[in-house]
């Protein structure tokens, strides 16, 4: 062990030696350490010794390295630097989607039927033997990977730099076909637009609105900043949310007790399509390049509890513009009304 015996620094440092070394057994036990050493380090160790491990991540191998990943992750979401903790966290990401592809593939190969669930099952020498140890670690690992990709995701610089994001987004989104669903916060965490431009039309009145969205998990946390910032301005009819409903959507901490809040609206795209609250801002089409969304009456009473699918993640819905009445006509009338039995 080092000087730093007892501290995560130590451990950290126990670890980086041992695999630098190649040397197997003592990296078993240095991360057992480090893991142990984890639970008991202050914020402001793990803020001066995550960076040294998240270098470290890449000489590690995808199987232990996604538990390296979680540590990071958890590290950062306890203050360590995100833009230096994530790079190596979100190219490990893009290894285990790439490998687990290649399981699904090679299952699909080698006598298909259901895909093992790597939230319920360990894998069994059968599997490694049938798909071979690396594509099969993978697969295992995607959970992990789900956790600290989503950990460091949760910040604004990190998401706005993410290379290769498209192809990120799309290998999440074929996995969680194969997985019937699953990697559902890494899809929708992948999908989170930053600084995007919104035009609402509220087809009642006959108004619109340009705005601009950040850090939004999911549409009910849209429908309610929407409410609060057009209906709690005095731009709509309507009753807004309760203001620490809104604030939860917004960046109020973790847990803050905040009551449920009541839809305003129907929402839709331009085309008449149903925009479902369950879904995320990224549903809403582009026109002309412009994401527009349509506000109908609410279609029935609906309540949701207010708050972030992802808690660190702060959210934003800003108003830049009332449009003028010509321009909100002209955009009104290249919209389409959705069937009546639908709704959102």
């Amino acid at each position: 062990m080092t000087g730093a015996e007892g501290s995560f620094a130590g451990a950290v440092a126990d670890f980086e030696t041992a695999v630098r070394a190649r040397d197997a057994h003592a990296s078993g036990g240095a991360f057992g350490r480090l893991q142990e050493m984890f639970q008991t380090a202050d914020d402001g160790e793990l803020a001066a010794v995550a960076p040294r491990l998240a270098a470290l991540a890449p000489e590690v191998p995808l199987g232990p390295r996604s538990v390296v990943a979680v540590v990071v992750g958890a590290a950062v979401e306890r203050g360590a630097d995100p833009a230096a903790c994530a790079p190596n966290v979100l190219a490990g990401l893009g290894e285990a989607l790439a490998a687990a592809e290649e399981f699904t593939a090679r299952w699909a190969a080698t006598g298909g039927g259901d895909l093992p669930d790597p939230q319920r099952t360990n894998p069994e020498d059968a599997v490694f033997d049938r798909v071979g140890q690396p594509a099969t670690e993978a697969w295992w690992t995607l959970p992990q990977w789900e956790m600290a990709a989503v950990a460091v995701l949760n910040h604004k610089a990190v998401r706005q730099a993410v290379p290769d994001r498209s192809a990120l987004i799309d290998a999440a989104e074929r996995l969680g076909d194969a997985t019937g669903g699953g990697l559902k916060y890494l899809r929708y965490m992948l999908a989170v637009l930053d600084d995007e431009p919104l035009v609402v039309l509220h087809r009642p009145t006959g108004t619109g609105y340009r705005l601009r969205i950040s850090g939004l998990g999911d549409n009910f946390q849209l429908h309610t900043l929407l409410a609060a910032e057009l209906v709690g301005g005095g731009h709509l009819p309507g009753e807004a949310p309760a203001a620490p409903a809104a604030a939860v959507c917004r960046d109020a901490s973790p847990g803050t007790p905040a009551p449920d809040t009541t839809g305003s609206f129907d929402l839709a795209a331009a085309d008449g399509t149903v925009i479902w609250n369950e879904g995320i801002p990224a549903d809403i089409p582009p026109v002309d390049g412009v994401r527009v969304l349509v506000l109908d009456p609410p279609s029935y009473v609906r309540s949701w509890p207010a708050g972030r699918l992802f808690a660190g993640m702060p959210g934003e819905v800003a108003l830049e513009a009332v449009l003028p009445p010509a321009e909100a006509a002209a955009w009104l009338a290249r919209t389409s009304e959705r069937p009546a039995a639908e709704v959102g």
